[in-house]
């Protein structure tokens, strides 16, 4: 438990970048996509799986020029389009290639490179762009709150074949918590989006976990512990913010979709 808590105070300066938004906010997500894919990718080694780095980073960069550049959302289809057409060519040396090298260099493309990219769109989000708290705070509140409530009260297991240490108590205790950091954001940081904000604890919450058990999915089937080691008590990047793919995606959406 010290070593996960220790890990968290180390990771908490980073949230800086989100306060900054703009700039910092975009070339931290970067750094956090391109090492994200490379865990992901380095995970499918064991399985013979062979997905292209050059095409997931041709991809994510042209993911975040559309940031750079200040293009607009109906641009997102064109590049998912583009990037589609790039997995489907990697196929073309057909004698080297298998459909499940396509495959998992698709998935990583979406599920870590565009997933993650939300909070950047959130950050764009004139009038709203200080909701992109609620990515962070549903997502390592939800993961917080349930690892101490498992810790403490936890007795009946939740996904044991996915993930045997978390319990129900913890998925409950980790939705409540969000459920409250989140409305205590919305009570002091919004003007009269409380009750979104409510609402975005419990279904972030929702995401985040789905998020977490998605990722242990992903690593069972590649035979490994962890996508990395570069934190200690969290393991790879993506181990800490698999979560977060979930929520900021929810986030976004729920912004455009309902508030908006």
């Amino acid at each position: 438990m010290r070593t996960r808590v220790l890990s968290g105070m180390i990771l908490a300066p980073l949230l800086i970048i989100v306060y900054f938004g703009g700039w910092p906010l975009l070339i931290g997500c970067m750094i956090i996509g391109a090492v994200g894919i490379r865990e992901f990718f380095k995970g499918f080694g064991s399985l013979d799986i062979r997905p292209s780095f050059s095409i997931a980073y041709l991809c994510g960069g042209l993911l975040y020029l559309t940031a750079i550049t200040g293009t607009t959302e109906r641009y997102y289809s064109a590049w998912l389009f583009f990037s589609v057409v790039l997995c489907l060519l990697y196929l073309f040396d057909i004698g080297k290639r298998s459909l499940a090298d396509a495959m998992a260099t698709l998935t990583g493309i979406v599920y870590v490179l565009f997933f993650s990219f939300h909070v950047v769109m959130i950050d764009k989000i004139s009038g709203y762009e200080h909701l992109i708290w609620l990515v962070f705070i549903a997502a390592f509140g939800t993961d917080t709150m349930a690892y101490f409530s498992g810790y403490l009260f936890g007795k009946h297991k939740l996904c044991p074949e996915i993930s045997p240490k978390k319990t129900i108590e913890g998925a409950v205790g980790g939705t409540i918590g969000s459920i409250v950091l989140c409305g205590i954001f919305g009570a002091l940081f919004t003007d009269g989006l409380i009750v979104h904000c409510l609402a975005i604890g419990l279904i972030g919450s929702i995401f985040a976990q789905i998020g977490d058990l998605s990722a242990s999915i992903f690593k069972r089937k590649m035979g490994i512990k962890d996508y990395g080691n570069l934190i200690p008590g969290h393991g790879g990047i993506l181990d800490r913010f698999d979560s977060i793919l979930f929520t900021a995606p929810l986030v976004y959406y729920y912004i455009t979709l309902v508030i908006g």
